[in-house]
């Protein structure tokens, strides 16, 4: 893969060497690789070892645990797009027996389908998958722990389930169809559920000896569309660029946004950290900015990808030890550093190439009662809606080739807005999911719910 390092200041690269040396240190990790991405593509790539003159690059393989997940992920929505499943369906309607039927797909995705977290016996992770080789030594006799859709309990046998009705709807397995539908589009030829030199050993650090004990590396057999791939901070850095855009090829942008839209209930916990979960995807706030991305560990390695779409900066994190280096705060660090010194220069503002005059005829200020909102045309196709101070409802709108258009966010998500025109063809109000937004606060003669008192305004006396 090549890098552009001179894209970043010589500043910026010094701030993020630090970051990560400072975290390889203290972390007491034998090796800690990294990249940041911007504008589609790695930008930067950082290293540190405890082995003097043999730093790892971007093609050395590192185990990357439950971010196998968010590619397990990216199959079911492919599956959805191609109309071979819908998000709301059971398990049981494609993948019939498994005792936990009754979670939907949607469910599962987001870990709010009510199963435990582990897989029941020896801790899986560190033991061969031959010994659970079907889905039921997988869930054990108690899949469900929790009612299903009420909480969100991060489930690993979940993504087994997810994995096998993959399986299931493609009819091959899940490595075969992960290396053809996502792996070989991307060019992300260094992932793969088996290591491939070169590639970092796992171990363990001990937590008060400057020691270490090698860890076993398994095959996770059923369990592996949960946390088996290893990779590369190279294509993990491509993998991002996808996540932020969309790749036709793969999933397109509306689809990887609705992965990164919260899906799950937070906890108590998970509030206070204003922390939650999408669809494949965790979701965070740090620094002030919202990131989405995955975490992932295995025994010997720590791996992290995080994404702030709204700076258009991603960073990937990867480390050979057990526990040590904490990568999520790593990795929010190191897009904090890319964002702040070097912010995102906007696009030039460029007009409307075609101004349709019956949308241009909404633009301007409304009422809803006596808040004032405004109404804006943006070059995009779309129109937002929202108050024109303070905090408020707002929301962009779809066009929907009708006259009408569609909330795409917030409170209005979903809801229809509706121009209604008098008889003379002029607009009278607007109709937004039965709110009535007039041209003046509570405007004589608008049909504006409960009326208007025919004595108008007036003061106190």
């Amino acid at each position: 893969m090549t890098t552009s390092q001179e894209e970043l200041l010589p500043g910026t690269r010094r701030a993020l060497l630090h970051r990560i040396a400072v975290a390889q240190a203290e972390g007491r990790a034998p090796s800690l690789v990294a990249a940041v991405v911007r504008d589609g593509r790695a930008v930067w790539h950082g290293a540190r070892t405890s082995v003097d003159g043999h730093a790892p690059d971007e093609n050395v393989q590192y185990r990357i645990g439950s971010i196998t997940k968010t590619f397990t992920a990216v199959l079911v929505l492919r599956l959805r797009d191609e109309g071979l499943l819908d998000l709301g369906d059971p398990l049981e309607k494609h993948l019939p027996g498994t005792g936990a039927g009754e979670a939907t797909i949607a469910e599962l995705l987001a870990h709010t389908g009510g199963l435990a977290a582990e897989s029941p016996g020896p801790w899986w992770e560190r033991t061969p998958g031959s010994l659970r080789p079907e889905l039921a030594d997988v869930l054990g006799e108690q899949p469900l722990l929790h009612p299903v859709g009420r909480r969100h309990h991060y489930s690993n046998p979940g993504y087994t389930l997810l994995g096998a009705l993959v399986e299931e709807l493609r009819g091959a397995p899940w490595e075969d169809v992960l290396r053809r539908e996502i792996l070989e589009p991307l060019g992300l030829c260094r992932t793969s559920a088996q290591p491939q030199a070169p590639h970092a050993g796992g171990w363990a650090v001990h937590p008060w000896a400057d020691v270490m004990l090698p860890e076993p590396a398994e095959d996770l057999g059923r369990m592996a569309p949960a946390g088996q791939l290893w990779s590369t901070s190279g294509d993990l850095a491509r993998f991002a660029a996808f996540l932020a855009t969309g790749d036709d090829r793969v999933l397109s942008a509306e689809s990887v946004r609705e992965m990164r839209t919260p899906a799950a209930p937070a906890e108590a916990a998970d509030v206070a950290e204003g922390a939650s979960y999408g669809l494949g995807l965790q979701i965070q706030h740090r620094h002030g900015r919202l990131l989405v991305g995955h975490s992932g560990s295995l025994p010997g390695f720590l791996a992290n990808l995080v994404i702030s779409v709204a700076d258009d900066v991603a960073a990937v994190v990867l480390a050979n030890c057990t526990s040590g280096p904490v990568l999520s705060a790593v990795g929010a660090d190191l897009v904090r550093i890319v964002a702040e010194a070097e912010p995102r220069i906007p696009g030039p503002w460029r007009p409307l190439r075609e101004a349709d005059p019956f949308v241009v005829e909404l633009a301007g200020q409304w009422y809803w009662g006596t808040q004032a909102f405004a109404l804006r045309v943006t070059a995009d196709g779309l129109i937002s809606l929202g108050p024109l101070s303070g905090n408020g409802r707002r929301s962009r709108f779809r066009p929907n080739g009708d006259g009408t258009w569609t909330g795409l966010e917030g409170y209005y998500a979903g809801e229809l807005l509706r121009p209604v025109r008098r008889p003379d063809g002029a607009v009278s109000h607007l109709d937004l999911g039965s709110f009535v937004f007039t041209r003046q606060p509570y405007e004589e003669g608008a049909p504006v719910p409960g009326g208007v008192d025919p004595e108008g305004w007036r003061g106190i006396g």
